[in-house]
């Protein structure tokens, strides 16, 4: 028992170090943007904001989730649009290309993959920016890393931008680990087959549990979703929802960050939804790897 809670908190701790770079420089970035770089430059990213989704969908793509997790940061801190967060979010690989590449997959299906990710993350991306812009014009979303600084309680005015950098990232770090951590005993209790029990080749509804397990924010999620696919256990569509829902912990981190709540769980929907409903899409279209 002793050498299993050991082994978990050595990987927590692995995947929560992993994060830290990604978290100072996104806090590092907004605390430049607020303080430093003036109007001009907020205006700048405002209008780069137009083609952030495409951007998103690029990023995401890289492994593990560390752009997700500044994603929510910046999404937080109205920096980047929502479709720019959903684009993030959806293209995000996590752990799949990891197991991908140790379980030698062509490298061609791998790119297969991971380009559907990308698409999709740009188009609904895209998409909800346009909703946005048409249905809410006026609204706006002011760029704003001052109840940021009030959520984490810290005097950002004059700690300075480095030291207000540091704050924010050991206060997201330490979030992030306690997380991890309970999440990586429940997980490890439960165990992965009997996650792969509930979506054993069951269409539609293994679309929608596949789903409900990316939404796990952890990196267990692609782990088992990665693994039943390469078992047989799992359709390709019902991986790809899985795969295009699960964010990493950036989902977490938006939770905890973002103040409005409702704004959150109306993201934390679309996400589902568009994952679920591709990845149906593309069972029904026969398209496999």
């Amino acid at each position: 028992m002793k050498e299993l809670i050991f082994d978990i908190l050595i990987d927590v701790c692995k995947d929560t170090l992993k994060l830290v770079p990604f978290l100072f420089l996104t806090y590092l970035l907004m605390e430049y943007v607020e303080h430093k770089a003036g109007e001009k430059a907020k205006e700048r990213i405002a209008k780069a904001g137009n083609f952030g989704p495409a951007v998103g969908a690029l990023l995401g793509a890289v492994p593990q989730c560390g752009f997700s997790a500044a994603a929510s940061n910046l999404y937080a801190g109205r920096v980047i649009t929502v479709g720019t967060l959903i684009a993030v979010y959806l293209s995000t690989s996590d752990e799949m290309l990891p197991i991908f590449i140790s379980e030698q997959v062509p490298a061609i299906d791998i790119l297969k993959i991971l380009a559907i990710k990308v698409v999709i993350g740009l188009v609904v991306g895209f998409m909800l920016d346009f909703a946005v812009r048409h249905f809410k014009s006026g609204k706006g979303n002011d760029m704003d890393i001052h109840h940021i600084c009030e959520h984490d309680h810290c005097n950002c005015e004059e700690e300075g931008i480095l030291k207000s950098a540091v704050h924010h990232t050991l206060q997201i770090t330490g979030f992030i680990f306690l997380v991890s951590l309970v999440l990586g005993f429940v997980i490890e209790f439960v165990g992965a087959e009997a996650l792969g029990n509930f979506i054993t080749n069951k269409p539609i509804i293994g679309e929608l549990i596949a789903g409900l397990i990316g939404l796990i924010p952890n990196c267990a999620a692609s782990v088992v979703i990665t693994q039943l696919y390469l078992e047989g256990a799992l359709s390709f569509g019902a991986m790809m929802s899985g795969l295009l829902v699960g964010a990493g912990i950036g989902i977490a981190i938006l939770i905890r960050m973002n103040e409005d709540k409702k704004k959150s769980a109306q993201i934390i929907g679309i996400l589902y939804g568009a994952g679920v409903v591709f990845g149906i899409l593309i069972e029904l279209l026969g398209i496999s790897i």
